[in-house]
């Protein structure tokens, strides 16, 4: 049999690692480590056990159809055009009785490479507004708020950088390896390190400057950071006299904030608060990365805010060793392009949920950033990282449950786990229960697969060629080449949307008959295939350009950095940011529960059926601080059970010293795949961090509402191990 090597996109996490994956007879045998010693080091354990993720014997391999009641996973095979026909037959019966935002779509741009925005093409092409994705909690909300400052998403120039600053993020050698990298890289250089984190974590245990801040109170440590580098004089005078609105509002917002109330307010001392806004201030070149952490607060919208605020008082906006803004690669059409966002009547994208009440990431604010949008960067919309013109998700589900303010009543989950991936899982279960279409597009019967009307099998990274181009975060253009073939019955998800948009009349918005054709066509611009790009090397990296708004202006309304958002002020929203407490502990729920612990074998709530990556990771535990746990009679080891008001989690008890006291951290994504056919769901409600956290207006953040995952009211309470987790054991 032959065997071919070739260079891939890792996309079983969202890191996108390129590596090289070796297939004999058509199947995947192994994934090694990159032939360029720049990148050799980012490969991680989860990229080592692909080839038992693509070849499982679990894996879906065949169209399943429905047979018993929704959720009891009984199925019937089908064929793919069976399916197909049927699927676009139901979704035409509920877009003609619901209109079509009456049909909802959930997606994770990682997992589905081969879109190419033919969701969103499609929808729009229908009048469909109603698009989530897990984004809209991760790295998507942040590109959408960072442009309300400056009008991009930056990425900073780790390898030139002085200093590096770490809100609550935690990069590992095996989660999100190459961060990890590149921050020991710039380590070994000389550069410092600041870490904002509760507990000690392992980057904090290294840190040349660690602040165990209470959670959830990000944006209190940033205003006393301002109140600092504004007291001392530490701010770019020049670039915010020239390039900077509001700067006299923020200031005066900014001494609302003493260093003595954000100490108390973190439970940071005020001396070290101050030490850490100085290193950062006075650092020749320094970036606060994108964080998952800051993105998941009841202030949120403010703290991301205030993130790009420091960037850019500090003067590291768009420099060398700061922040750099890339814009689109000229030499490959966006996923923006292709997506076709002005077809969309504005009627329909004003039903948008979420465009009211929450609308920092939907069509309203990119409706607002249209023409500097496209004065600065070339095209009048900017989807990036996916997350800029998204519906609510919570407001998706409560239309789903609810039927207000209208119905959703079709719901399709690609390559996402959508029942345990958002807020209030129980609300999110009642939602699918009410649906007439569930169309699940996966690799392995998940949850949500279990509550679809069709489930069907989709390939894997091994299985297409792909160009990673980092969803426009940077300019760098990454190879992925086909080594192995997928199931004969299995679709991408670009093959899925285009044989849907068939059956519903709309070929001639889809004219690449393949993937590959799609490919071709989005290179076409630079007059190449991809066959042209594979040619030329596993990696194009164009030379980056800094200080560009020089010429252009900034892609905000005022063409300059919006300190006082001229954005939110029009939405009646504070022009300012602010701080804003969460729902605080109480003696009935004395802890601070802090969601979405990631245990680096796993991603999201994927690969718990992998042994290999199982087995270093058997069973869910909740971590908490020796003090707490003598307090409570708690040992280690010891099954609890973590309550709050809405709903309550089993785990095994983990005592750690890096804990802080007063704090709990819980796990994301768990659930059983072993218990397959013995338990309902796969134990999906037994050990889900999603079904801890209220999406209520009191825990939201009220720009975006996203719902407030770090510091939310809980207790523990020793607990029988429950037997589903004796069977799986």
């Amino acid at each position: 049999m032959s065997t071919k090597m070739g260079y891939s996109i890792c996309s079983i996490c969202d890191i996108g690692c390129q590596v090289r994956t070796e297939a004999t007879g058509g199947k995947v045998t192994r994934v090694i480590a990159h032939d360029n010693p720049l990148l050799a080091k980012n490969i991680c354990f989860k990229g080592v056990a692909a080839p038992s993720i693509h070849n499982a014997d679990d894996r879906l391999r065949v169209p399943l159809k429905r047979m018993g009641e929704r959720g009891d996973n009984r199925w019937e095979e089908i064929s793919y055009e069976q399916a197909m026909d049927e699927i676009a037959a139901k979704l035409k019966t509920v877009i003609d009785q619901y209109g079509p935002e009456g049909f909802a779509v959930s997606t994770s741009g990682w997992n589905t490479q081969t879109t190419q925005s033919a969701d969103r093409r499609f929808m729009n092409l229908i009048g469909a507004p109603n698009w989530i994705s897990g984004v809209a909690l991760c790295a998507g909300n942040t590109a959408a708020v960072n442009r309300l400052t400056y009008g991009w998403f930056p990425m900073g120039d780790f390898a030139n950088t002085n200093c590096i600053v770490l809100f609550g993020h935690n990069p590992k050698k095996h989660s999100w390896t190459p961060i990890y990298n590149m921050i020991e890289a710039a380590r070994e250089r000389g550069a410092k390190v600041i870490v904002l984190d509760p507990r000690v974590s392992e980057q904090a245990e290294v840190a040349d400057l660690h602040l165990s801040l209470r959670s959830g109170t990000d944006a209190a440590m940033c205003l006393g950071w301002l109140k600092v580098i504004f007291d001392e004089g530490l701010y770019d005078r020049k670039f915010v006299e020239n390039w900077c609105t509001g700067f006299e509002a923020l200031k005066a917002r900014v001494d609302e904030y003493p260093l003595d109330r954000v100490s108390e307010i973190t439970g940071v001392d005020a001396a070290l608060i101050a030490e850490a806004a100085r290193m950062y201030a006075t650092a020749d070149g320094a970036i606060i990365p994108w964080t998952p952490i800051t993105d998941m607060q009841i202030s949120s919208t403010s703290a991301i805010r205030l993130h790009s605020i420091l960037r850019a008082v500090t003067g590291n906006l768009d420099v060398v060793g700061g922040e750099t803004l890339g814009g689109f690669n000229p030499d490959m059409i966006p996923e923006t392009e292709l997506a076709m966002h002005d077809v969309l009547s504005h009627e329909q994208k004003k039903k948008q949920l979420g465009y009211e009440k929450h609308p920092a990431y939907t069509y309203r604010v990119a409706e607002m950033l249209k023409e500097p949008t496209e004065r600065v960067w070339g095209y009048p919309y900017a989807d990036l990282v996916m997350g800029c013109h998204m519906a609510n998700p919570s407001e998706v589900f409560r239309a789903m449950a609810y039927e207000d303010p209208y119905p959703i009543k079709a719901f399709f989950a690609l390559g996402n786990n959508a029942l345990m991936s958002y807020p209030n899982q129980h609300q999110i279960h009642k939602a699918m229960m009410n649906q007439d279409l569930i169309v699940a597009h996966e690799l392995f019967m998940t949850p949500t697969a279990m509550m679809a009307d069709y489930v069907l099998p989709g390939d894997a990274f091994s299985e297409r060629n792909h160009i990673a181009d980092t969803w426009n975060w940077t300019t760098r253009l990454g190879l992925s080449q086909k080594v192995a073939e997928p199931p004969e019955q299995a679709s991408n998800t670009y093959q899925f949307w285009r044989d849907l948009a068939f059956r519903f009349g709309l070929e001639e918005h889809f004219p690449w008959a393949t993937h590959d054709d799609v490919l071709d066509y989005r290179l076409s611009r630079s007059g190449r295939s991809f066959s042209d790009f594979e040619a030329r090397g596993f990696m194009e990296i164009p030379t980056p350009h800094f200080r560009k708004y020089r010429k252009t202006g900034f892609a905000t309304p005022s063409g300059k950095v919006e300190l006082s958002s001229s954005v939110l002020e029009d939405l009646g929203f504070d022009p300012l940011p602010y701080f804003r407490e969460g729902p605080a502990p109480c003696e009935q729920y004395p802890y601070r529960a802090f969601n979405g612990v990631r245990e680096d074998p796993f991603f999201q709530t994927g690969q718990r059926n992998i042994k290999e990556l199982r087995d270093r990771c058997p069973t869910p535990k909740i971590f908490m601080h020796p003090n707490d746990a003598a307090r409570d009679g708690l040992a280690e080891g010891d099954w609890v059970e973590l309550q709050t008001a809405v709903g309550s989690v089993s785990a095994e008890l983990s005592i750690k010293a890096n804990m802080k006291e007063g704090h709990l951290r819980v796990p994301h994504g768990w659930w059983y795949p072993e218990t397959v056919g013995r338990a309902q769901l796969a134990g999906a409600f037994l050990s889900s961090d999603a079904v801890l956290c209220s999406d209520e207006d009191e825990f939201l953040d009220a720009e975006q509402g996203i719902p407030h995952f770090k510091g939310f009211p809980a207790r523990i309470v020793k607990a029988a191990r429950p037997e589903l987790i004796e069977v799986a054991l």
